[in-house]
């Protein structure tokens, strides 16, 4: 019989994105908590001294040996307690997930003229007049187009956010849900659009296989996850997320530290597909680094959009589910609560991995007034694999150094051996010659 102590509850229901369009790049893979062995989830509502607390863990064996000790700061009465579906918070974990992006150099002999929009019509002669008659009625001019491949491609301004969505939706163009805000704050800046029509196939994975998930709602000052009963029949060190979900923004640990992962890193190619050895190397390495005693902030965001998007933001519904107490009845019986739309609600994502030794106490948290948007993320710049038809030396000498910083930073941040990283790189040009050991290293080994 396996008896498993563990801390606290979980939660509920929706669906799982694993692939969206972003306006910057392409996501093409996240690190979801089935990366790693023996974690457990914890998600955290909270606003003043109101507390939803929903866990789900990974348990392995029979369920009838499986028995929870839930550690509460105040007396729960049975309305108290609830028990949910895990759904919720794949959809919660697939959202937040740290994710890899790629971007595609274009052909380095080609030169993008502005094209008059009398070219463009005698280009597009069909289409192009009615698109631009709906752009017009909708605030939206069509400054360019180009065809490209198999891709239709539309250089875009705006006057008003929602009307460019709009449009775009009505045009069949494939627009991250909640993208509104964005389009908002690029239009602030005078800034254009490149869009093109895609299709992009979605899947999902399965994680562990978990129990359903209790959750509890309840009333204290304390801010805090109890961590110490778990670590009593745990099998070495284990993985926590905590998602906390609030109304002011981001939250942190007051008795750890809490320290934000690398980000914004360009990767070599072949990263892609080890993605998942990447990020548990990277994360390794972090967690050294720091003597094993801090919590990692792995995202911090506006539930009501994404930039790239790992999945869609959650729901009126799903996060009702989850306990966000504050939103209105109304927002979770209206015929939109399915869907994903702005909600005033703040998403931290927490990554921790403990033991005894190194958490001797319980995690007690604080909510901040910060609300600057952070997502652990990593990019893919592929170089152009075209047939040139011009003198390309130039570019690929500078591809060839991209390379070389890209190797340099994926062993800073891995700890690989940089030997083997650029044997895994098809360098433009040959790879570099590998550095020699000075001589004087030498005079008196």
């Amino acid at each position: 019989m396996r008896l498993l102590i563990t801390l606290v509850s979980a939660l509920v229901t929706v669906l799982v994105t694993t692939s969206a369009q972003a306006f910057c790049g392409f996501y093409v893979a996240r690190a979801d908590t089935s990366l790693f062995n023996r974690a457990s989830q914890v998600v955290l509502v909270r606003d003043e001294d109101k507390t939803v607390i929903t866990m789900a863990n990974d348990f392995e064996g029979d369920a009838e040996d499986f028995a929870v000790v839930i550690p509460v700061p105040t007396m729960i009465e049975g309305e108290q307690i609830n028990v949910g579906d895990r759904a919720v918070i794949e959809h919660l974990d697939a959202y937040t997930s740290p994710r890899i992006v790629e971007y595609h150099d274009g052909d380095p002999c080609v030169v993008y003229e502005r094209l008059e929009m009398s070219s463009n019509d005698a280009a597009f002669p069909s289409a192009s007049k009615q698109l631009k008659r709906s752009a017009r009625s909708r605030g939206v001019t069509i400054e360019a187009q180009y065809t490209v491949g198999e891709y239709d491609i539309l250089i875009l301004s705006a006057t008003q956010s929602d009307g460019l969505i709009q449009w775009l939706v009505e045009n069949d163009y494939r627009i991250p849900s909640g993208a509104e805000r964005v389009v908002d704050s690029y239009l602030k800046q005078d800034m254009r659009f490149f869009v093109a029509k895609v299709n992009l196939e979605e899947q999902s994975k399965l994680g562990f296989q978990y129990l359903r998930p209790l959750q509890v709602a309840y009333e204290s000052n304390r801010f805090m996850l109890p961590i110490r009963l778990g670590t009593l029949n745990a099998k070495g060190k284990q993985e926590l997320y905590v998602y906390a979900l609030t109304r002011t923004g981001r939250v942190e640990t007051t008795n750890y530290r809490t320290v934000k992962l690398p980000s914004n890193v360009t990767v070599p190619e072949f990263v892609e597909d080890e993605f998942a050895n990447f990020y548990r190397a990277m994360f390794d390495r972090q967690t050294k680094a720091e003597n094993e005693r801090a919590v990692f902030l792995e995202y911090a965001w506006d539930m009501g959009w994404c930039d790239p998007c790992a999945a869609d933001p959650l729901s009126a519904r799903e996060l009702r589910q989850l306990g966000v107490f504050w939103l209105g009845q109304h927002d979770v019986e209206s015929k939109r609560a399915i869907q994903p739309r702005a909600q005033n609600v703040f998403v931290t994502r927490l990554h921790v991995r403990y033991d005894a030794e190194h958490f001797p106490e319980d995690l007690m948290f604080q909510e901040t007034g910060d609300r600057q948007n952070y997502q652990g993320r990593y990019v893919i710049q592929h170089p152009w694999k075209g047939e040139a038809s011009c003198d390309i030396s130039q570019y690929k000498a500078s591809v060839r150094d991209r390379q070389e910083r890209e190797a340099q930073q994926l062993a800073n941040l891995t700890g690989w051996d940089l030997g083997d990283i650029h044997k895994k790189i098809p360098f433009a040009g040959g790879a570099p010659e590998p550095e020699k050991e000075p001589w004087w290293k030498r005079l008196w080994n």
